[in-house]
């Protein structure tokens, strides 16, 4: 939990760094890939993690690989490498994601459904949250199988489950009261 309010904070700081100098894009665009490089390589994520790599050599390597990174970024990277917290990169670059997204109004639609959708149906999702959002939606979807058909959204802190799973439930406990 400290990690995350940490990371909350760095990416708010970095944020504001990117916005005095008008390159919030750039340094989100930074941010996705770092976010992406973390998630897709375990070897990465698990090189940040180790205690006994030298901070120094994380910083370098950091600086390497992301070798075409805005200068806010680098001098994020600088910072961590100053105290010590290479291992919540990762969740600083989410964060600015999430900030940056709603600095420029976009909001990300979280549909959980038991198979992969299609661009038909994520269109017709996208129009029917149009209903419920003045925002830019971006659509999110998460494979369950355990849902069983149907599906879940999440738009911010509302829910709507239309699972059959959810359902099967509902009924299981009318039958059992």
């Amino acid at each position: 939990m400290a990690g995350t309010r940490a990371a909350i904070r760095y990416a708010k700081a970095i944020l504001d760094i990117a916005k005095a100098s008008n390159n919030t894009v750039s340094v989100n665009n930074d941010m996705l890939s770092i976010g992406a490089s973390v998630k897709e390589s375990k070897e990465l994520k698990d090189f940040l993690l180790n205690p006994t790599v030298v901070a120094n050599v994380k910083l370098n390597a950091l600086l390497e690989v992301f070798a075409s990174a805005q200068n806010e970024t680098k001098s994020l990277f600088q910072l961590l490498l100053e105290n010590k917290r290479f291992e919540i990169l990762h969740a600083i670059a989410s964060e600015y994601n999430k900030l940056f997204d709603e600095l420029n109004g976009v909001e990300t639609a979280i549909v959980t459904t038991a198979f992969p959708i299609t661009s038909d149906l994520e269109n017709r999702v996208l129009a029917k949250i149009k209903d419920f959002s003045d925002k830019s939606i971006t659509v999110q979807n998460i494979v369950d199988p355990s849902i069983i058909g149907g599906f879940i959204l999440r738009i911010g802190d509302k829910q709507f489950n239309a699972s059959v799973a959810s359902k099967l439930q509902a009924l299981k406990q009318e039958f059992s009261n």
